[in-house]
């Protein structure tokens, strides 16, 4: 499908593509993931500016919603994914396989940087809901502090920042400028 973006869509992946920290804050159904996909793969393959994509989302998420948007649009045919759910030999598989993006869930992060033996060389790192890691004491946003410095590149996606007030946003803002 030809992808035709809505001003506020063309807006979001230059700001994304000019901006490596970035948070998107849009309601459900108006394209972050698209939006997402359209500047990665500007940056994968028009200005070279990343190599390797580290995409972190809900598990439905995850199995579903990135590969059909990548399959969908013709304009990211070029991009290559692995999704990397299921058992531990299941997710190593799919790290291992030759991707662009590699999507995982939410609660595999600590694995993947504690327990994998995985090197985590991505040089962008896409939180499909930012506000899952408003917790700073999770063993999540722990583990992917420790990896955070390393990292180039970081967008944050939700269409629900702060659900119980500005307090929990401290936490989602500390992932993405540190």
């Amino acid at each position: 499908m030809r992808y035709e973006p809505h001003d506020y869509q063309k807006y979001s992946a230059e700001y994304i593509e000019t901006h490596p920290i970035a948070a998107i804050f849009l309601s459900m159904g108006l394209g972050k993931t698209s939006i997402t996909l359209t500047a990665v793969a500007d940056l994968l393959f028009d200005s070279f500016e990343v190599h390797k994509v580290l995409c972190i989302c809900p598990l439905r998420v995850a199995v579903s919603t990135w590969g059909a948007e990548i399959e969908k649009w013709e304009h990211l045919h070029l991009l290559q994914y692995s999704v990397a759910v299921g058992t531990e030999t299941e997710r190593l598989a799919a790290l291992k396989a030759q991707a662009d993006i590699y999507i995982i869930n939410r609660e595999n992060v600590q694995w993947l940087i504690e327990k994998s033996g995985y090197p985590f060389d991505f040089d962008m790192v896409v939180i499909d809901e930012l506000s899952s890691f408003k917790n700073h004491q999770a063993k999540r946003f722990k583990s992917l502090m420790k990896k955070r410095p390393g990292i180039k590149r970081i967008v944050g996606l939700t269409g629900t920042p702060s659900s119980s007030g500005l307090r929990e946003m401290c936490a989602q803002f500390r992932l993405l400028d540190m």
